[in-house]
């Protein structure tokens, strides 16, 4: 097995959300995919978001299928989520969350928002160019080349990963360039929300509408 599927995150998820990545993590690795994040919404009704990728951080509709496809019956099974809910798949996109070491490795040169769990000299929230990712797991540190200092602050800042609440890049022409690379031939897509079957309970509530799949590959 590819030693970046079972890299770990540095971020996860807490309450229904774990318990549904938990579920979801094996699975996606048999298939030869990483979870990216489990997030819930309220968007019509419930809709659970599983955002997965390959280790190269692509990730196209068939792979969205894919997924779709093996997740939905142990889903079906293990009924995490009481309410009836509305299950996406998505791939990570170009503003994509970072969790892992490898996805700031990837990014050097391209600017995130980055939120601490903790205040460092009174802030949480620093934005910058990804500079460089030093150490290994559980020490791993990015080098952030501010674009939101302000005066008397630290032009550059080091921040340990464990203690990163959430990271993401953000959308920039570098950004967009790093993505085409990683890709290669992929297409980064979401699956398009008319793949979704109204919320609803029972066997095969998850199971992806083909004709939808179908025309989204078309266009």
């Amino acid at each position: 097995m590819d030693a970046k599927l079972t890299e770990p995150r540095f971020t996860t998820e807490t309450g229904i959300a774990a318990r549904i990545a938990a579920i979801a993590v094996p699975v996606l690795a048999d298939l030869g995919f990483r979870l990216v994040r489990v997030k819930i919404s309220a968007q019509d009704g419930t809709t659970v978001q599983i955002m997965a990728e390959r280790s190269d951080g692509s990730m196209s509709v068939d792979d969205c299928e894919a997924v779709s496809q093996a997740l939905s019956p142990v889903l079906d099974v293990e009924d995490p989520v009481e309410a009836g809910y509305r299950l996406e798949i998505s791939s990570p996109g170009i503003d994509r969350p970072l969790v892992r070491i490898s996805d700031f490795e990837r990014a050097c040169g391209c600017e995130a928002r980055i939120e601490m769990a903790a205040a460092i000299d009174g802030r949480k929230r620093f934005r910058g160019i990804i500079a460089e990712c030093e150490g290994g797991t559980g020490d791993a540190r990015v080098r952030l080349r501010r674009t939101d200092v302000k005066a008397k602050e630290l032009a550059e800042v080091s921040l340990k990963l464990a203690d990163i609440a959430e990271a993401k890049l953000v959308l920039t022409e570098a950004s967009i360039r790093a993505a085409l690379r990683s890709a290669k031939t992929a297409k980064h897509v979401d699956v398009p929300e008319a793949m979704e079957p109204p919320p609803r309970r029972g066997p095969g509530r998850f199971k992806p509408r083909r004709e939808a799949l179908r025309q989204s590959k078309s266009r």
